[in-house]
This record gives structure tokens, C-alpha cells and sequence, in this order.
């Protein structure tokens, strides 16, 4: 209820109406069934705009500690607001807790509902699109579901009126849904991880026509490229293209 409530009497007319969003591709959403939404990840807003423009409900992992609350009334705030719509917490210490989180959104997915995320693990420091970590890859072959790669563009934020987090005509493009079943029931080796997570990658990378660095963005953003960047590291494209030995390509799915 909460999530409906928000989403058409806020979220959505600020993302259409104030933003100027355009979406492109709504045709290529399943009407039913679980799914998880890949998207590159360049603005604050991503999490903001996707949502609210997309047909069914979008369940995002969230940090755990954000559901704590603990640190005074507007951490509390958020972390009712985030259990209030529905939100899943992911605990990335390992172990498990982090069991635990993939738990819940296998239920979510179990319950045929929509699980987003963001494959390269943090917000692109410089526009380009980087290389993805596999726990999309793994969650996709466990659960058996199909990828919905999502584009989005213009989503950096500025502040606008009353100081509410502003952008002017963001862009989304959804593409048509990659159906990875031939290989659930194959055992999830690091080759066959590697190889779902460049081809969803290179799905988004077909909507957004980003550059592509063959290197995690943290290494940009934090690490020992930060000075330097990620020019040395581009691709024409994410992997190779070619599944690994015995496997073939993935399809398109039918809804």
C-alpha cells in the first residue's frame, strides 16, 4: 500500500512531470513474473527515477544499516520509509547475514516480483559504464529468472526548488530481457558467472552507448586509479561475447 502511495501521488508525478523523464521501451517489460532489472548506475537519482518509472513494482537492496535507524530522526525516517515500500536490506559482511539477505530476494523473486540492481556495484565516477561484479550473475542462474537491462541517462542531480534533489529530462531506455535458463542448472562456475554478468552489461551498454572499462569502478573511485583513471582499460564492449565451452547464446524472452 505504502509503496503505491508514494510512488503515484510523489515519486512518479515529480519523476514525469517535474524532471521531464522520457522512457523508452516500457513494450519490453514482463508483465508478470520475478525478474531482475540491471541498470548502469551514473546519477543519485537512478534509484529515484527507475522505479518510478517502471510498470510494476522495483525492489531494491538497500544497506543494512540504513534500516537501523539509530542515528537520530531522519536515519529513523529512512529506515521506516525503506521497510514501509518494501525494500530489501543487504548485509555485504559476509557470512551469514549476507545469506540471509540473498534469502530474502530470492522470496521477493519466489513471489514474482521485480529485484533491481545496480551490476557494477557503485555509481559511475566519471559516466562510463564498468566492469560488473557477479553476484547479479548468481542470483540470475539460482533463481532462474530472466534480466531486464535498463539505460538511464541525465539522472545527475542538482538542487532545485525548496532544495529537493533536481534533474532536468532524464532518459530510460528498457531493453528487451535476457532469458539465461539454459544454464540454471548448470553448477555456477566463475567462467559462466563472468560471461552472464559482460552480457548483461553489454545490453546496457547497447541502450546507453557509455564507454566501457574493463576494471571495477571502486578501483577509480577509491583505489590505486583514482589519480590516474580508467583510460588504459577500455573495451569495445563487455567480454567477449563468446558463452563458455558447450553453452550457447542467451535469448530473448517472449514477454
Amino acid at each position: 500500500m505504502w509503496y503505491q502511495f508514494f510512488k503515484f501521488t510523489i515519486f512518479k508525478p515529480l519523476v514525469k512531470f517535474g524532471y521531464g523523464t522520457r522512457v523508452i521501451g516500457k513494450e519490453n517489460f514482463p508483465r508478470k513474473g520475478g525478474a531482475i532489472l540491471a541498470s548502469n548506475h551514473i546519477g543519485a537519482l537512478d534509484s529515484l527515477v527507475i522505479p518510478a518509472s517502471m510498470p510494476r513494482k522495483i525492489t531494491f537492496p538497500a544497506k543494512a544499516e540504513l534500516f537501523v535507524g539509530d542515528r537520530g530522526v531522519g536515519s529513523r525516517i529512512v529506515a521506516w520509509f525503506l521497510k514501509a515500500v518494501g525494500q530489501v536490506p543487504m548485509d555485504r559482511s559476509g557470512g551469514r547475514a549476507s545469506a540471509d539477505a540473498l534469502g530474502s530476494i530470492t522470496s521477493v523473486l519466489a513471489e514474482g516480483h521485480v529485484v533491481a540492481i545496480y551490476p557494477e556495484g557503485t555509481r559511475s565516477p566519471d559516466g562510463r559504464l564498468y566492469k560488473g561484479k557477479t553476484g547479479m550473475a548468481r542470483m540470475v542462474l539460482s533463481n532462474d529468472v530472466p534480466v531486464i537491462p535498463v539505460g538511464v541517462s541525465g539522472t545527475k542531480s542538482h538542487k532545485g526548488p525548496f532544495g529537493i534533489p533536481w534533474s532536468r529530462r532524464p532518459v530510460v531506455i528498457i531493453g528487451e530481457p535476457l532469458d539465461f535458463s539454459p544454464y540454471a542448472t548448470a553448477k555456477p562456475s566463475t567462467k559462466l558467472l563472468r560471461w552472464v554478468t559482460d552480457e548483461t552489461l553489454a545490453a546496457i551498454q547497447r541502450l546507453t552507448g557509455q564507454e566501457y572499462a574493463d576494471v571495477y569502478a571502486t578501483r577509480v573511485k577509491h583505489g590505486d586509479l583514482k589519480e590516474v583513471g580508467s583510460d588504459e582499460f577500455l573495451l569495445s564492449r563487455p567480454g567477449g561475447g563468446e558463452p563458455p565451452v558447450g553453452e550457447a547464446s542467451p535469448t530473448v524472452t517472449d514477454e
